[in-house]
């Protein structure tokens, strides 16, 4: 199951808050958050970057932090530390099966698919999302 080091998580503030918050609002069902929690810090963010109460819609229920400065940044990643230390939750875990694509390919990317296919001839030119590699591909090349 994937999993997330609170304190660690190896990635820049940014993408901890945006990802953090994109787990409290998706609908999963296996988390090590309660449905309390994960509402607690999706709201509080928000109040961080808005006047107006969270939305109740759960399509409306996104962070958008392009309005926001770097002192609003560092008091959501904060906030959620706080709150999960407060919970005694160090890292987080989910089980999310894969998704199909929602999305068609756009005409203005049928080209570079096709030169991928020419450059990997010999694969199903679709790429494993539990390892982000080409069928076949080796993750440490030598």
């Amino acid at each position: 199951m994937p999993s997330l080091d609170v304190e660690h998580p190896g990635m820049p503030e940014l993408q901890f808050v945006l990802f953090v918050s994109a787990l409290c609002t998706a609908d999963l069902t296996t988390i090590n958050l309660s449905k309390e929690l994960r509402q607690t810090i999706f709201d509080r963010c928000w109040r961080l970057l808005h006047t107006e109460p969270p939305p109740t819609n759960l399509q409306d229920r996104v962070l958008d932090l392009r309005a926001g400065t770097e002192l609003t940044l560092e008091a959501c990643a904060s906030t959620i530390r706080s709150l999960l230390q407060e919970a005694n939750i160090s890292t987080l875990v989910w089980d999310h099966p894969v998704s199909a694509p929602r999305m068609n390919t756009t005409p203005e990317a049928l080209p570079l698919i096709d030169r991928l296919g020419q450059l990997y001839p010999d694969t199903s030119g679709s790429l494993d999302p539990s390892t982000g590699l080409l069928p076949g591909q080796n993750p440490d090349p030598e």
